[in-house]
């Protein structure tokens, strides 16, 4: 039997509690990578042109005898269109809005990804790798209070008590502009993510701790891949409620 430190919110140990058996999962890197990718690719959406962009113009040809090319030109100018070869026309192999980037992944595999993504959320070695910085035993879990706490400042506290708040810090100070047009388009900087908090129900601490740096708090009927291995690379530093442990053990069979 494999048991883990319950601690309270103050940071002292309370108990111990048996730990499920979806922690003595193999770990799969490769079917945790297949299933974060298919979960990004089904919720890709689609972009391109309109399927006339380009065509709508009221260029024609001079024809022969000009000592000029006889590409399409617009109608009181001498400017080039329609054609894909010529400056200012169209693009000759735009992206498909109708490209279907669905992936799909078996339930029995999605499930032992799912699994093995939580059982190296337990291998300290696994998410010290992800560079996370923590100084607690892994797995942390923590006492069923933890989901009342209404203020930040309070979660904060409890980070800071539980050894694992320097990666918060971590996260904070890693928030970097992104390169590109893409910091035009909606998604200036790129964020880093911290600690992932697995509760069992709509409670107060899914408001109180959302605006922490790359801190994100999920009911546990809800996991996924993709939440506990963010960018395929699994042993993402996790913090588990004590319902939420006690809930685990149905799930994803």
């Amino acid at each position: 039997m494999v048991t883990a430190k319950i601690i309270d919110i103050s940071g002292n140990v309370k108990g111990d509690i048996e730990l499920p058996s979806v922690f003595d999962e193999v770990y799969r890197p490769d079917l945790i990578k297949r299933a974060v990718l298919a979960a990004q690719g089904n919720r890709y959406q689609p972009y391109g042109p309109k399927m006339y962009a380009g065509m709508e113009t009221s260029a024609a040809s001079w024809g022969s005898g000009r000592g000029v090319a006889q590409i399409p030109r617009i109608v009181n100018g001498s400017r080039a269109a329609r054609v894909p070869q010529a400056v200012g026309g169209r693009r000759a192999h735009p992206p498909k809005p109708e490209a279907d980037r669905t992936e799909k992944v078996n339930k029995k595999e999605r499930r032992m990804a799912i699994r093995s993504a939580i059982a190296a959320t337990a291998d300290a070695e696994i998410v010290k790798a992800r560079g996370h910085r923590f100084d607690a035993q892994l797995p942390l879990v923590a006492a069923d209070e933890l989901e009342n706490i209404e203020k930040t400042k309070d979660v904060v506290s409890f980070l800071q008590n539980a050894g694992v708040y320097d990666d918060v810090l971590r996260a904070k100070d890693g928030r970097n502009i992104r390169a590109g047009k893409g910091k035009l388009r909606g998604r200036r900087f790129k964020n880093k993510k911290s600690i992932l908090i697995v509760a069992t129900c709509d409670s107060p601490l899914m408001r109180s701790a959302r605006n922490l740096a790359g801190v994100d708090v999920v009911s546990v009927d809800v996991l996924n891949a993709e939440l506990l291995a963010p960018g395929t690379h699994a042993g993402r530093l996790t913090l588990w409620t004590e319902s939420a442990i006690s809930s685990l053990g149905g799930l994803f069979e």
